[in-house]
């Protein structure tokens, strides 16, 4: 390893080294860089929305797999849920300040996503074609 190299890394070694309590970046990029957390974010940062609203938002979502987003990102402080007494009861989502403060990073993610989609695209079929065996999908 160049001792540029070690330079670089040596502040980010304490959180992934076995001898270092975890610092808890891969905890938080976990909850918010999931696939499913992510689309509730986007969603949500338009307004409140009801759970019946955020599933055909997003599709492919499951009712097992909102609810459960939507609990982590409740018990996160990303997101507030509201239960109104009316039969049956009504139930709302909206971000959190907290939650609201990621939406311009989901947002530039979602822009490079869509700016470079058919970089990544390309770049795989080369890859599968040039790697028979090692093709993932």
């Amino acid at each position: 390893m160049s001792q540029g190299h070690m330079e670089v890394t040596a502040s980010l070694e304490p959180c992934g080294k076995a001898d270092y309590p975890d610092c808890g970046i891969r905890d938080v990029l976990t909850r918010v860089g999931d696939k499913w957390s992510v689309l509730v974010i986007v969603e949500l940062a338009s307004g409140v929305r009801r759970f019946r609203e955020l599933q055909r938002a997003i599709d492919g979502i499951s009712q097992r797999m909102l609810t459960l987003t939507v609990r982590r990102l409740e018990r996160d402080g990303l997101v507030t849920r509201t239960v109104y007494p009316t039969v049956p009861a009504q139930v709302t989502y909206e971000l959190t300040d907290l939650g609201a403060s990621l939406t311009h990073l989901v947002k530039q993610l979602a822009d490079w996503s869509l700016t470079h989609r058919s970089d990544i695209a390309a770049s795989r079929i080369i890859y599968d074609a040039t790697n028979p065996d090692h093709t993932i999908h």
